[in-house]
């Protein structure tokens, strides 16, 4: 009951009822320690605090999201956060996620969980600076977790962008750094939203993300 208590703040969102939405994160956690002992899906010390660091981390992403978001890409999904979260909580509406991992294990992680839990998700092996806009829908939405600094991920997802695409972006108390670091070669529009879950944490939201020309 615990667990279930920590999805309240978010069912708002939800396209089911909170219990289902809550039986199908069991079954990913239950399927995430199955496999974690060979596959190192998340660090050792958040295993016992799967539910607050990993899930509800995710599932914050949900209001920040707008009635027309459907198409998501994901890039350096790992154990599947926050993409597959927040599958399960959009799950029986027209909402597509597209996973980008260049770990097979991880890959078959992936799939497993998104065939055990019947969603509408796809994981691509390869890595992200090797994907092609053409070879998947143009995004609603891109999301990113402890993947790579914001300059990195602005080279990765440039290509991706389309006037109604938003990046959302989990980031830790080196956010303000990396901004400063990110703007003399993108332009772009940024609103700051607190973590639920990390105090010195937010979401970053891009909008219009091209490079600057050089002069």
């Amino acid at each position: 009951m615990e667990n279930k208590a920590l999805l309240a703040p978010y069912e708002q969102y939800f396209t089911r009822s909170l219990d289902e939405v809550y039986a199908d994160l069991e079954t990913y956690a239950q399927l995430l320690r199955k496999w974690q002992p060979v596959q190192n899906l998340v660090s050792r010390e958040t295993l016992d605090h799967l539910w607050t660091r990993h899930f509800v981390d995710s599932l914050q992403v949900l209001r920040l999201l707008k009635p027309s978001d459907r198409e998501f890409l994901d890039f350096g999904s790992g154990g599947g956060f926050p993409a597959l979260p927040l599958a399960i909580a959009l799950k029986g509406e027209k909402h597509h996620f597209t996973l980008v991992e260049p770990i097979s294990r991880k890959v078959s992680f992936l799939r497993t969980v998104a065939r055990e839990v019947k969603l509408n998700a796809n994981s691509l092996l390869t890595r992200s600076d090797h994907m092609l806009p053409e070879s998947v829908p143009r995004p609603d939405v891109i999301t990113s977790r402890a993947l790579a600094s914001l300059p990195q991920l602005c080279s990765w997802m440039a290509p991706f962008f389309a006037p109604q695409t938003r990046a959302i972006l989990h980031k830790g108390r080196e956010h303000v750094e990396e901004l400063a670091e990110t703007v003399p070669s993108w332009d772009f529009n940024v609103l700051l939203t607190k973590s639920d879950t990390d105090p010195l944490g937010v979401l970053l939201t891009l909008t219009d993300l091209r490079a600057k020309i050089k002069a």
